[in-house]
């Protein structure tokens, strides 16, 4: 006794559409909707005016850039090769640094200031000013 399995009828061929279309346009609306939650990460240029600032006292050294490119470490002016060794002999228990940098002193100032705060374990915080809004 056998079982013909074998039918008149030709395979289907084609095949719709409709459901690739569907999950296309699922597969759409996750990207537009996850994309937005991604963070844009914003750089300003000009980080001294701040709507808030902290208030900065003698329990940290402060340092100063000015436009010119002269550095101060507690309103005392130093050369740059002078910084780890002024820095290091006034921290007096101190654990952070302030840097308190004109708004036209370079990145590559504030790194070599960073270097030596990095150097000598300070935390190292950026002095900004409140900014105005003309009330």
């Amino acid at each position: 006794m056998s079982i013909d399995f074998s039918t008149d009828k030709k395979p289907l061929t084609e095949f719709s559409l409709a459901s690739l279309a569907d999950i296309v346009f699922l597969l759409l609306i996750f990207f537009l909707l996850t994309s937005s939650f991604i963070p844009q990460f914003g750089i300003q240029v000009n980080l001294p005016k701040t709507s808030t600032s902290a208030p900065t006292d003698a329990q940290y050294v402060t340092v100063i850039i000015t436009s010119e490119g002269h550095y101060y470490v507690d309103q005392n002016q130093i050369s740059k090769e002078q910084l780890l060794p002024v820095i290091q002999s006034s921290l007096n228990g101190r654990t952070s640094l302030v840097l308190r940098a004109d708004e036209d002193a370079t990145v590559g100032q504030f790194a070599t200031v960073a270097s030596v705060a990095r150097a000598l374990n300070l935390r190292i915080l950026m002095a900004t000013e409140r900014e105005s809004f003309g009330f």
